[in-house]
């Protein structure tokens, strides 16, 4: 029986996702939930977190209530660090000056590969998707955390195809096929939060959120889970968490 909440899934991915990160990283974040969750981890625990945008933003500052709708929105700009051209902010990834990107996909696999791209074989997909725009560098030179909501169409054995390469078939092969750095850190879910073991680098649940069983969890996954051996049980938003998102999201247009 699940516990008895008073925040929606979006808020409690947008808290898990902030907990993520740690004071002092650069982290790429698109609109929406990335955002929130940057903003809410910068308010409240990581004043030397740094917001790059995909639009050329450095430093993004936002304001309560004024949440851009596109990465490339003027208001992004307000008390920014710096504006660049996308090109260049791409190749700040490529020099290794961003820790961490936020990241969402049709379908996630056990290895953390995520597929934006088309569902079904790629001759005749049943399904045409946005693709890639920057989440194939970010995914391929950077740590990622990928937020997104739990599903059994979502979550399965091997994606349709790899838009954003987490470890691509387990162990060493991200490395062997030259991603040098980087590689999937979490994905954080409604259900759970989970990490990736570090010899087979297969996607490992670490905590149950409030009032989800494992049977549950299994029940909305597409492949056989493993369970940390000191599986935990993730604690719930707090007041001061769940007041400053509403706060940022006043109109509830990412957290409804």
């Amino acid at each position: 029986m699940l516990e008895k909440r008073n925040y929606t899934a979006a808020e409690l991915l947008t808290i898990l996702s902030a907990r993520q990160l740690s004071d002092g990283q650069v982290v790429f974040a698109g609109v929406g939930i990335p955002l929130l969750a940057a903003t809410l981890a910068q308010r409240l625990r990581c004043p030397g977190l740094t917001i790059l945008f995909e639009g050329g933003v450095i430093g993004a500052f936002i304001e309560p209530g004024k949440l851009p709708p596109s990465t490339n929105d003027q208001r992004c700009t307000k008390r920014a660090n710096m504006v660049l051209g996308s090109a260049e902010v791409l190749l700040l990834l490529q020099r290794g000056y961003v820790d961490v990107g936020f990241m969402s996909g049709a379908q996630v696999d056990q290895y953390g590969n995520l597929n934006s791209s088309f569902i079904g074989d790629p001759l005749r997909p049943k399904t045409r998707l946005p693709g890639t725009g920057g989440g194939n560098d970010i995914a391929s030179l950077a740590q990622m955390i990928v937020a997104m909501k739990h599903e059994k169409r979502r979550f399965v054995e091997q994606v349709d195809f790899i838009t954003s390469p987490g470890y691509l078939h387990g162990r060493d092969t991200r490395r062997k096929s030259g991603l040098l750095a980087g590689g999937t850190f979490r994905v954080v879910t409604d259900l759970a939060v989970f990490g990736f073991e570090d010899e087979k680098r297969r996607m490992q649940v670490i905590s149950l959120n409030p009032g989800v069983t494992r049977e549950r969890l299994q029940d909305n996954t597409g492949f056989a889970l493993d369970f940390a051996p000191h599986l935990g049980v993730t604690e719930p938003p707090t007041d001061q968490e769940l007041e400053l998102v509403r706060e940022l999201d006043p109109d509830r247009l990412y957290t409804a």
